[in-house]
């Protein structure tokens, strides 16, 4: 399969993803829910920061002068950063793969099942958490070239892990064996196809682009309100091109593992399957 077709079957799968979000518009809900904990228990832990040090903001030190305390506090942001984003994925994707074989699809469903899972998530976010302390240290102190090594390692990690997440929510194993399978299905499967990844890319990019226009000319009557505009514009589309990036690895690895009844086309899979 050369470049061209790749980038063609991409964009049918992307079309496959919105009319999966189209025919289940609550999907959207967890990448906005999945950001508004985010800020919440972020937000929290910095307020307890600040009020460990009596408000005066002079004096907080949040690891200048102690390395530790820097990255204990880096590593609990990745961390807490991880448990929430796979929690709501995870939840999202099930749903998604209740829809594929015909199920019914609530929001509840997908929740209680990240609750069900939550062990694996944890350790999960853990692993994740270390490997990227490790990164922002060889970054910090390495310098240009370890700039450089971390940037190469944050692009392998990205596609390594793009299967850990329907791997970690329906086989058992530790995150180091979900790592391995994941990479595994990505080499044998999916290979170097990132077609649908572009065309999301590149529909997320016009997208932005088309809110400018109608954010500009009403920020030009009234500011707030076209700041306004811009900033629901820009969470809807971030929260609606998140869910089609989650659905999209449902539906590649639930037809990996035959766990797909409708809904989906089986040519279009086997073609993105086709020996590289």
């Amino acid at each position: 399969m050369n470049i061209f077709d790749k980038m063609a079957n991409g964009w049918e799968i992307s079309k496959l993803s919105f009319r999966v979000l189209k025919a289940n518009k609550s999907l959207i809900i967890f990448p906005i829910l999945s950001g508004i904990s985010l800020m919440v228990i972020l937000g929290t832990f910095f307020f307890g920061i600040v009020s460990a040090y009596g408000w005066d903001f002079g004096n907080i030190d949040l690891g200048s002068s102690n390395p530790l305390y820097k990255y204990g506090l880096i590593f609990i942001c990745y961390l807490i950063n991880y448990s929430v984003v796979v929690f709501f994925n995870m939840a999202l994707m099930h749903c998604a793969k209740l829809y594929f074989q015909g199920e019914e699809v609530t929001v509840a469903k997908g929740l209680a099942f990240s609750s069900s899972r939550i062990g694996a998530i944890l350790s999960w976010s853990v692993f994740a958490a270390t490997v990227g302390l490790i990164l922002k240290i060889i970054q910090d102190n390495v310098g240009w070239i370890g700039k450089i090594i971390t940037g190469l390692i944050g692009i392998v990690w990205s596609v390594a892990t793009f299967f850990t997440v329907p791997i970690l929510a329906y086989e058992n194993g530790t995150p180091w064996e979900a790592l391995k399978k994941s990479s595994q299905m990505m080499k044998e499967k999916w290979g170097e196809s990132l077609g649908a990844t572009f065309s999301f890319g590149l529909m997320q990019f016009v997208a932005f682009i088309l809110l400018l226009i109608p954010a500009f000319l009403i920020g030009y009557m009234n500011v707030f309100a076209g700041i306004a505009v811009g900033i629901i514009g820009v969470v809807l589309i971030a929260a609606t091109f998140s869910a089609l990036n989650s659905i999209f690895v449902s539906a590649v690895y639930n037809k990996v593992r035959n766990d797909i009844d409708v809904h989906l086309n089986d040519s279009m899979f086997d073609t993105l399957f086709e020996a590289k």
